[in-house]
């Protein structure tokens, strides 16, 4: 099932639905809770499309992908790494990545994000698809000239717009062997397969639940594979996931 948060017009509260075709089912509460359909169903093209979920964490694994890894001159790490964006980066599709002040160098990098359905805490491996709810596109923005002088990364990944999500969620969907590509204006500048992860979806579910309780609506950024570059003002970047659909920003400078 695909699940979409919404803005209704002429409201102010997000709600979600289950699209089908064209049309969303409209439901009162969180599709990971126990939702009550309400028996009206929008068109698509009548609403907002929000980012998916307003997670109290994202967290994201860094150089998952060798290739990436190596073209960041960088080894292949023995334990995970991972670090943390604020939830204020989070944007829906079609919303505008905003280039800071502070960086001249802004890159995109497309990932598989896994958002958490239940509680999780010390999961095995084994478990870990019981608290998956499901999966969407995401672009983990990186301001990579402040990520090499600040000598770590949390300045370059926390700027507000940094992370769009979306369009939707897909629960349906086997996260293994996904074909994962990303364009700026049309040209691909990733394209890979999550099969090429050098950690999966489910042993990073349960190694990060290790280190922290993910709660429901946490988002998971999988890692990026090789082809990171920089984007500017008057750019449009697409980041599509097989199974799931195409997530696409503009990039704007700020006013």
């Amino acid at each position: 099932m695909r699940f979409v948060r919404v803005m209704i017009p002429n409201t102010e509260t997000p709600v979600y639905g289950v699209l089908e075709g064209t049309q969303v089912a409209l439901f009162r509460g969180l599709p990971w809770g126990d939702p009550e359909f309400v028996g009206v169903a929008v068109e698509l093209d009548e609403l907002k499309v929000l980012a998916p979920t307003i997670p109290s964490k994202i967290i994201c694994v860094g150089k998952n992908y060798a290739d990436h890894a190596a073209e960041m001159n960088s080894s292949v790490p023995e334990e995970p790494v991972i670090f943390l964006k604020p939830n204020t980066t989070v944007i829906a599709d079609e919303d505008a990545i905003v280039l800071p002040d502070q960086s001249n160098d802004v890159h995109y990098e497309a990932e598989l994000a896994v958002v958490i359905g239940a509680v999780a805490k010390d999961v095995p491996v084994e478990r870990a698809g019981e608290v998956i709810f499901g999966y969407t596109c995401a672009n983990d923005v990186t301001a990579r000239d402040l990520q090499a002088k600040d000598k770590q990364w949390t300045r370059a990944k926390s700027f507000d717009t940094f992370c769009p999500l979306g369009p939707w969620i897909e629960t349906e969907l086997d996260p293994s062997t996904l074909n994962i590509s990303c364009e700026v204006n049309d040209e691909v500048k990733q394209s890979s397969n999550t099969k090429e992860m050098i950690r999966g979806v489910h042993e990073m579910v349960s190694w990060i639940s290790k280190v922290m309780t993910l709660i429901p609506g946490d988002v998971i950024l999988t890692g990026t594979p090789a082809g990171v570059g920089p984007i500017v003002a008057g750019d449009s970047v697409s980041v599509t996931i097989q199974g799931i659909g195409t997530l696409t920003n503009p990039v704007v400078a700020r006013s």
